[in-house]
């Protein structure tokens, strides 16, 4: 039974407090660093697990840290130890969510672990409540020389399938002194964007485009309150031999502190080393542990999804695990953000025998179709502020994208493309090695990459939905939304004058060709997927002007409102274009106007024509899957098929194949696969709420006889709170008030 119910600001149909997560707890130890657990905050993040002997160990990642070859290093791997060492008896590794951290203990023995979120420092706390004990703490680092890269490692940097003969990961410079330790790692002034930069005909104008690798220093110092230097160590870990060493306490005690402070910026080791005092200076204890839990608790306020289902708890898992890098300089990767572990634990082929740095598909490209997925479920989940790393991450690189198009097309616009570096421009192998004479520089001569341009429209549209929602200040994003529109206006108009003697189809209207719709249907005329993208950014960006009195935006944008096609829709269902003359790849970009466009779904027209290429086109039934980066959950979701949505949220978000629930993959990507675990929270919440126009529909996608009480974000500073419960909504608030379809019966 549906009803149309106008909700005020306090009507509620019970008292109801936000809910607070659960505490997650192992109770035995990990056989290796797959059975690790996260921890982190800020931009931080640790792999955590306790080994049979008592040792608990984690890998430290920090956002923004890439190597000449722009690979995104791991700072190293610690070991602590008790001299009165933890009983495994009554053994528990508890991620104490609430408060953002991580603890160790047998009820008489305690390790704490927690990351600071407003600065780059790791605390690790001992306590013992009646005997004392002493701790040893080792640093070990398997990047003690320059080392040749092999074959499968190029994957992890942005040489990918064409590193050059010779390629070397560099060794960090490591500083042992009595009472601390210094690991850094410095680029020197030519880096891998250098020989992207050669590659790519852009030599002219090197000295103008926007450099992150060139003399970026990263790492860390390792100290504590009574530490001291003991020794030096070899081992070997999963095949990758190290270097060790070792800090140990001057006496047993009953409180140890041990702590790690790190930095990064573009400078000398000098430079490094001040910022690491400055930031040691800055430290108090007490005050960042109480400031760091009341953020936490803040952010599992904003929010929450609880179910009995396993699929809820997962959803929560993993959106720890962004709050990992919410002050970030940069997004949190697809392909297993601050998370990654060996990879021989990911694959056990021989080739996969390499150090914990790798992870596939690179550490400073970003593949924009994975990296959108991680970033949209935070409208819903009140993360905006989440979302500033990635908008941030596309502003930075747009002058090298809108370079792009002045020298290679002597026009205005940004081009960014699919496979995006750091530093904005294609990746170099993607960019193709065999180029005839006289192919266009500015293109990638690639199968699946070629012509795909939109995916930057999403990020746009992140950015104007951040706005709507939260009230978001944008103006700082307003050039990007401009450049990446104006792209396709001038290029597609500068496209068509090379074929002939006019701009514009008969009538009046760009031609999208050649096009991609993904990097599954090429050489498109027209792709559903751009068309959906390039109507539905403009008319909100038309939106944004008007409310901002922009009259020159204004007016420049219904000049190019008029000029876009239309979809292409034929016997009821959307087609993927006009025309395409092959398939390369598997993504369902028909289905784009459902998701992430939203020109169709519960409460909009034609819902059946959605529904109907959901069910029926011969590719989309072909491609359905709930692995990687699929969003057929999403779709199903959106369209109000309970069944099938619930079906594929729970192949999607149930437990991953390693010990921590919420480690997906490797899916098409890596383990972690964060656009995994993306796309399943963007279908629960699209389950329990959508938007259309003013009016909330709850429990769109949410089968009756499934007990959940949720608590998520609509446009326009709205908070929805609702529970069902044997098939009754037993409560419902909505903060401010709002129009509200609610799908099933009040009790």
């Amino acid at each position: 039974m549906k009803r149309i119910l106008t909700i005020l600001l306090l009507a509620t149909l019970m008292t109801h407090l936000a809910a607070q997560p659960q505490t997650y707890e192992w109770t035995t130890p990990s056989k290796n660093a797959s059975e690790s657990m996260p921890c982190g905050g800020g931009d931080v993040g640790l792999n955590v697990w306790t080994e049979e002997n008592g040792d608990v160990l984690f890998y430290l990642s920090k956002s923004g840290c890439f190597d000449e070859n722009n690979t995104l290093l791991k700072l190293g791997r610690f070991r602590i130890h008790l001299t009165n060492p933890l009983k495994m008896r009554s053994f528990r590794q508890q991620l104490v969510l609430k408060d953002g951290y991580c603890q160790v203990t047998d009820g008489q023995r305690w390790i704490v672990i927690w990351v600071d979120v407003e600065k780059p420092v790791v605390h690790v706390e001992v306590s013992v409540e009646k005997e004392k004990t002493g701790v040893e703490v080792t640093y070990e680092s398997w990047r003690t020389t320059d080392r040749l890269m092999t074959k499968r490692e190029g994957f992890q940097s942005s040489y990918k399938f064409r590193m050059p003969q010779g390629t070397t990961t560099r060794r960090d410079s490591i500083r042992c002194s009595d009472d601390a330790l210094l690991f850094v790692h410095h680029n020197g002034e030519v880096t891998q964007m250098d020989a992207t930069v050669a590659q790519q005909q852009l030599t002219a104008v090197a000295d103008q485009l926007y450099n992150p690798l060139r003399r970026l220093t990263f790492g860390g110092k390792l100290s504590g309150n009574d530490l001291h230097f003991d020794r030096q160590v070899k081992g070997s870990y999963l095949n990758t031999p190290y270097e060790g060493w070792t800090y140990a306490s001057r006496k047993e005690a009953q409180r140890h502190q041990i702590q790690i402070t790190m930095a990064t910026l573009q400078g000398t080791i000098d430079d490094w080393q001040q910022q690491v005092e400055q930031t040691e200076r800055q430290v108090d204890r007490r005050r960042d542990r109480r400031q760091t839990q009341q953020w936490w608790q803040q952010f599992w306020q904003r929010s929450y999804i609880e179910s009995p289902l396993t699929i809820a708890r997962n959803y929560t898992l993993f959106r720890y695990m962004l709050g990992c890098n919410a002050k970030s300089e940069w997004p949190t990767k697809f392909n297993g953000g601050l998370f990654t572990f060996d990879p021989s634990l990911v694959n056990n082929a021989a080739e996969y025998q390499l150090t914990p740095d790798f992870r596939n598909w690179g550490g400073g490209v970003h593949t924009a179709q994975n990296q959108r997925l991680v970033y949209w479920p935070m409208l819903k989940s009140g993360d905006t502020d989440l979302m500033k790393p990635q908008l941030d991450f596309y502003l930075r690189i747009l002058q090298n994208a809108t370079l792009r198009s002045e020298v290679y097309w002597h026009h205005g616009g940004a081009c960014f493309t699919e496979q995006i570096e750091n530093y904005g421009l294609p990746n170099y192998a993607e960019y193709g090695g065999k180029r005839p004479a006289g192919f266009d520089p500015g293109m990638e001569r690639n199968a699946w990459l070629e012509y795909e341009w939109d995916t930057c429209l999403e990020f746009c549209m992140m950015a104007l939905e951040a706005h709507r929602y939260s009230g978001m200040d944008i103006t700082v994003y307003e050039p990007l939304i401009k450049a990446c529109l104006q792209f396709f206006d001038e290029h597609y108009q500068y496209l068509a004058t090379m074929r002939g003697a006019k701009r514009l189809d008969g009538n009046g209207k760009l031609v999208l060709y050649p096009g991609s719709g993904g990097e599954t249907y090429k050489m498109a005329y027209n792709a559903t997927s751009t068309v959906a993208a390039l109507q539905t950014v403009s008319a909100a960006f038309l939106d944004y002007a008007k409310e901002q009195n922009d009259t020159t935006l204004t007016a420049y944008l219904s000049s190019l409102t008029s000029r876009l096609p239309e979809l292409t829709i034929r016997e009821g269902r959307i087609l993927p274009a006009l025309h395409y003359e092959r398939v390369q790849n598997v993504e369902t970009t028909q289905l784009y106007p459902v998701f992430p466009w939203r020109m169709y779904g519960v409460g909009r027209p034609d819902l059946d024509i959605a529904r109907n290429t959901y069910t029926q086109d011969t590719l989309a039934l072909k491609f359905r899957s709930h692995i990687g980066w699929k969003q057929d959950n999403i779709w199903a979701a959106c369209l109000g098929m309970k069944d099938e949505a619930m079906r594929l949220a729970q192949l999607k978000l149930a437990d991953g194949p390693y010990r921590f629930p919420a480690f997906w993959g490797p899916g098409y990507d890596w383990s972690p696969d964060h656009n995994w675990g993306g796309s399943g929270m963007i279908g629960l919440q699209e389950m329990l709420l959508q938007e259309v126009d003013d009016t909330l529909y709850l429990f769109p996608a949410w089968p009756q006889e499934q007990d959940v009480r949720f608590r998520l974000h609509a446009s326009h500073g709205t908070i929805v709170e609702a529970e069902l419960k044997d098939g009754k909504v037993v409560h419902l608030k909505t903060t401010p008030q709002r129009q509200v379809v609610c799908m099933y019966p009040q009790r």
